[in-house]
This record gives structure tokens, C-alpha cells and sequence, in this order.
């Protein structure tokens, strides 16, 4: 018996008797928020480098139209970024489902050797909040989830629950074959919870592969279905910054594999990383365009075991030669997630945008940082 092409679903666990109060969930998300944003930190001591060509008085023009139309820095700010200084900024977003965040450095290195150090994404995803990071191989195989394993507290959740209240995504089908097949009895079972797991893991990415975003996972709570596929074009067309100055890597993103992108490489690769109050794992969607006059560097988040709908990290490495041989590194993080509506989710939303903003201004300090230590 083979998983639907959909195979992970989610259940929020709003309805049932007993489980936990609205604040613990808001508490749980709040904290998945802020790791979230530490998680991207690369583990790397800031040596306080000054840079190159302070006091320059202009940014590139494309850079300069779309902070000047859509992020809207402050004076200070736009001095504070011109002056080698990282730079974070709220973007505008759904209130009720995102979160939105802008940053920018100057980086005083190749943009070659960022390129070839998230091409390692092993090695450039590493450190004290990612327990594992993994790339999947082309095609993949089972072996590339070989390490994928999962809380005692997921396991015994999947012993008991249901769909539309379960704490782990997991699509109706893979649920039921996880609980009529597993022998909950036995001193394996954990183990055998994982074997499972693994396999769907394999056919996610492989149907993905196949056929896209239209394969993507239907997550379910108590109240409405949500489409990741949806989600994602939904949270796509809110971003200028794909929609005005990067139209063929909007498509791309949209339609692939239908779609291809010049001069590119991509490949997916799955992590287990510290969110929250548990283990979450991701699988991710990683391409690298570059261009004549700029670097995209996006990564699409496919999967997350808990607390997020989807998510997209863009980065556009931008060369400046009036300011010298190095690059602005400019970044926009956009994630969707339930749990930030109504009155527990206002509270949520505060402390959440906060710890983005926290989260991206290390970053930032913490990548200029690692590609100028040569």
C-alpha cells in the first residue's frame, strides 16, 4: 500500500479534552518563532571588521528602489547601512498568519565564497541549534534519512492521535498505516515509528520532485483545511521583491519542475533544528541563480514537523564596485503559521516579530563576519 501523493498532514490538537491550554500553544510558537530565527545564526565569533568605502552616499539602484519603496528605512537607518552597520526591518504582512523580516550588510568578500559555502549546506547549517542538517541526494534515496529520528514525545503522540488533532504533520493515510501497523507493544516500536517516517520523508520529496508544489502537503486543524501549495503562492505574491524585481525566479519557485531558471543549481535537503519547545525537522528546497549583476539565493521550506505552514528565505548578494570588491547581502525571511490570530495570537505576534528582528540582525553580523575571515 502506497501514502496519498500528499502525505504530510498536520492537526492543531484545538478540540481535545484535556490537551493543552491556549497558552501553552501560544507559548510553544512564540518560542518556535524566536529559535526559528536564532536557528539561521551560523556559530561564528564577529571580529568588528570596518569596511570598506564608508561614507559612500548611495546604494546600488535596484537595492536603493526597492528599500526605498517597500521597506522604507529610516534616515538613520539608511545612514546605519551605508556606514557598514546591519540594518533589520518589519515588512509589511498578513497579521493573523506572518511574519515578515528585511536585513542588510555590506560584506567585505567575494560573493563566490558564499556561494560555495551554502552550497555545502552541511557544513554552512551547523552548530548548536542543528542537531542534523542533510543534503538528500539526485535522486533521492532512503539512506539520505538515515538519521532522521523523532521525540518520544512525537511517537507517543502518533500512538493516540487523530487527524485534525495530532501534534506531528502527517497526512490521513500515513497516520493510519503509522498506527494499524506499528506494534505498539514491543520494545522496537519507537524504531519502527521511524523506519515509517523515513519513508514517507523519501516519497515527499520524490513526489515534490516529480511534480512539484501541486504535491505539497494539506494540513488540517479543527476549523479549515490549509494548502501549502495555496500558502506558499499566496505568501509569494505578497513579496515585491519576487514579484517586481525577480519575475522569472517567482515563476520558478511556482512552477517548478515545469519551469527552469538560467544559470542556476538547486537541490533539497532536509535538517532537524531546534525550534520551540521540541526537535522540528525541515525539508527545504535550496537554489542558487546567478546572474550578471546579482546572486539569488532562496530556500523554500517544503516541510516542517510542527509550527509552520511554509516559509521562504530569499538572499540577493549584489556587487558594488564604486564601494569596493565586496557585496551587499540582503535578505528577506517570510514565514506563514496559524496561532497568531486573536487574542492569544496578538500577544504571540509581538513577541514573535521581536525575536525575527533579533534573530536577523545576528545573522546578518554573524555571516559578514564568517566570509571575511580569510
Amino acid at each position: 500500500m502506497r501514502f496519498s501523493k500528499t502525505p504530510f498532514l498536520v492537526g492543531r490538537g484545538q478540540n481535545r479534552e484535556g490537551r493543552r491550554a491556549a497558552r501553552t500553544q501560544a507559548n510553544r510558537l512564540l518560542r518556535a518563532f524566536s529559535a526559528a530565527a536564532v536557528a539561521a545564526i551560523l556559530v561564528v565569533a564577529t571580529d568588528g571588521t570596518r569596511l570598506r568605502g564608508q561614507g559612500q552616499s548611495a546604494l546600488p539602484p535596484r537595492l536603493d528602489s526597492y528599500i526605498k519603496t517597500y521597506v522604507k528605512l529610516t534616515p538613520d537607518q539608511q545612514k546605519q547601512l551605508l556606514d557598514g552597520q546591519p540594518v533589520t526591518q518589519l515588512l509589511e504582512a498578513d497579521p493573523n498568519s506572518e511574519v515578515s523580516i528585511f536585513g542588510a550588510i555590506w560584506i567585505n568578500a567575494p560573493m563566490s565564497r558564499y556561494v560555495a559555502a551554502v552550497k555545502d549546506i552541511e557544513q554552512f547549517e551547523k552548530g548548536a541549534n542543528f542537531l542534523v542538517t542533510k543534503r538528500i541526494s539526485s535522486p533521492p534515496r532512503l539512506e539520505d534519512f538515515d538519521k532522521l529520528t523523532l521525540p518520544d514525545d512525537d511517537v507517543k503522540d502518533l500512538k493516540t492521535c487523530k487527524v485534525g488533532d495530532c501534534e506531528v504533520k502527517l497526512s490521513e493515510d500515513a497516520l493510519t498505516r503509522i498506527q494499524k501497523e506499528t506494534d505498539w507493544s514491543k520494545p522496537t516500536s519507537k524504531a519502527d515509528v521511524e523506519r515509517s517516517i523515513r519513508t514517507l520523508a523519501l516519497e515527499y520529496v520524490t513526489g515534490y520532485l516529480e511534480g512539484g508544489n501541486a504535491k505539497l502537503a494539506e494540513y488540517r486543524d479543527s476549523k479549515r483545511p490549509i494548502f501549502v501549495a495555496k500558502e506558499f503562492a499566496s505568501m509569494v505574491d505578497r513579496m515585491p521583491s519576487l514579484t517586481e524585481y525577480l519575475p522569472d525566479l517567482k515563476r520558478y519557485l511556482l512552477e517548478y519542475p515545469k519551469v527552469t531558471l538560467p544559470n542556476s543549481e538547486s537541490f533539497l535537503y532536509w535538517q532537524d533544528a531546534k525550534f520551540g519547545l521540541k526537535p522540528t525537522i525541515r525539508i527545504n528546497h535550496l537554489t542558487i541563480a546567478e546572474q550578471p549583476t546579482h546572486v539569488d539565493v532562496v530556500s523554500k521550506m517544503l516541510y516542517s514537523s510542527h509550527y509552520f505552514w511554509t516559509a521562504i528565505e530569499l538572499r540577493v548578494l549584489i556587487p558594488d564596485p564604486a564601494r569596493g570588491p565586496g557585496f551587499w547581502f540582503a535578505n528577506v525571511n517570510r514565514s506563514r503559521s496559524d496561532g497568531l490570530s486573536g487574542f492569544t495570537g496578538s500577544v504571540v505576534r509581538g513577541k514573535a516579530r521581536g525575536g525575527a528582528e533579533k534573530g536577523m540582525q545576528a545573522a546578518l553580523t554573524s555571516t559578514k563576519a564568517k566570509m571575511e575571515q580569510h
